[in-house]
């Protein structure tokens, strides 16, 4: 039987006691088993349902899912502390150290005016910390594990800092514009067609920036309009009698334009 005594309520050292617990001889053979890979798309996972939870502005959901995300935070670390190589509190001790230097303008004597000035305070300080000379550092720095929409997003952003940027909106979209016929003529001749489309994205994302609309969520919005429209489609063909997959596309088409109107 473990030695582990239940209480009302738990704190974070209870926390980092049960996953040590879990992974021990005597523990959970699954937890056991588990590696930094094995539950990496886990962290991603729990940090998305974290996001769902924040979007559905759902505190209990919130709580829950914070939890979960905090749990893999402490798998990974508890798996480095059985290596020997570092534990949660070395995790806490580096955050805690980034915090205090990122932040002179709270635990030292800089003076800003505004939060605008704080965030470039931020980035200088960012790119001393991490010795980044010059700003294509900062630019490769960007996590290439991020969605690819964010990376392509915070990549231009980075950019932008360098005096690289469309003067407004009405650049981005003309790159667009140059990017979609690229694309097309790429299609008719059968070469760099993938290139052509990631050209392509890339811009959109510009464009996104420049309207101030985040991609990710501007993408999952036009997903869930897809999904949304699809599903009336669907029932005004039933209700006809007939199968999507039997129907024609211009059939389809008409349908889905009722759809739009609905």
């Amino acid at each position: 039987m473990i030695d582990f005594v239940k209480k009302d309520s738990y704190g974070l050292k209870d926390l980092e006691t049960i996953v040590s617990i879990l992974r021990a001889p005597g523990g959970c053979p699954w937890d056991a088993e588990q590696t930094h890979e094995s539950i990496r798309r886990d962290l991603l996972e729990e940090s998305c349902e974290v996001i769902e939870a924040i979007n559905d502005r759902d505190p209990a959901h919130l709580r829950e899912e914070l939890g979960d995300l905090l749990l893999q935070v402490y798998m990974h670390a508890e798996m480095e502390k059985e290596q020997g190589r570092f534990t949660v509190d070395d995790v806490a001790d580096g955050i805690c150290k980034k915090l205090i230097f990122r932040h002179p303008h709270v635990f030292g004597d800089v003076q800003v005016a505004n939060s605008d000035e704080v965030l470039v305070n931020w980035d200088e300080l960012k790119r001393e910390e991490k010795s980044q000379q010059t700003y294509t550092d900062t630019l490769t720095a960007v996590a290439k594990s991020l969605p690819a929409l964010w990376r392509a997003e915070k990549v231009q952003k980075k950019a932008k800092k360098a005096g690289f940027d469309w003067s407004d909106a009405a650049g981005a979209v003309d790159k667009l514009s140059e990017e979609l016929d690229e694309l097309k003529e790429a299609i008719a001749q059968g070469t760099n067609v993938q290139e052509e489309l990631g050209d392509l994205l890339f811009a959109a994302v510009n464009v996104s920036r420049f309207v101030n609309a985040d991609p990710e969520e501007t993408l999952n919005a036009a997903t869930g309009k897809f999904i949304s429209r699809f599903a009336k489609v669907e029932q005004m063909a039933l209700a006809q009698g007939k199968d999507m997959a039997q129907m024609s596309l211009s059939e389809l088409d008409k349908l889905w334009e009722d759809a739009k109107r609905t």
